[in-house]
C-alpha cells in the first residue's frame, strides 16, 4: 500500500470513530454515588430496623466515589441543587485508570 492509500485509509477510519462516536452521546448511562461501604454479618442484618445506625468505611468529609454503569470515574462532594442532592467533582479518573480497572 502506498504513503497516498495508507494517508486516506487513516482519514477514513479516524471520520469512522467520528461516526460511530456522535451515534452513542445521546445513550443515557447511570451515574451513582457511594458514600461508603462495609461488611457485617448477616445476623446484624437482619437485626437491622428504622433508627439503626451502621458505621461504613468512608471519613466524614472524605470525596465520595462517583459510578458511571459502576465504574469508577469520578470522585466529588454533596451539594445541593434546587432542594435536591447533587455532586461537584472534586476529582476525576483518568482514562488509563479506568482501563486498568476493566482488566
Amino acid at each position: 500500500m502506498n504513503v497516498k492509500a495508507q494517508a486516506a485509509s487513516a482519514e477514513e477510519a479516524d471520520d469512522g470513530a467520528d461516526v460511530n462516536l456522535e451515534s452513542i452521546l445521546d445513550v443515557p448511562v447511570t451515574l451513582s454515588m457511594e458514600v461508603g461501604r462495609t461488611r457485617i454479618p448477616i445476623r446484624n442484618l437482619l437485626q437491622l430496623n428504622q433508627g439503626s445506625v451502621v458505621e461504613l468505611d468512608r471519613a466524614a468529609g472524605e470525596p465520595f466515589d462517583v459510578f458511571v454503569n459502576g465504574t469508577l470515574v469520578a470522585h466529588g462532594e454533596v451539594v445541593v441543587v434546587n432542594e435536591k442532592f447533587g455532586i461537584r467533582i472534586t476529582d476525576v479518573v483518568s482514562p488509563a485508570e479506568r482501563i486498568k480497572k476493566l482488566r
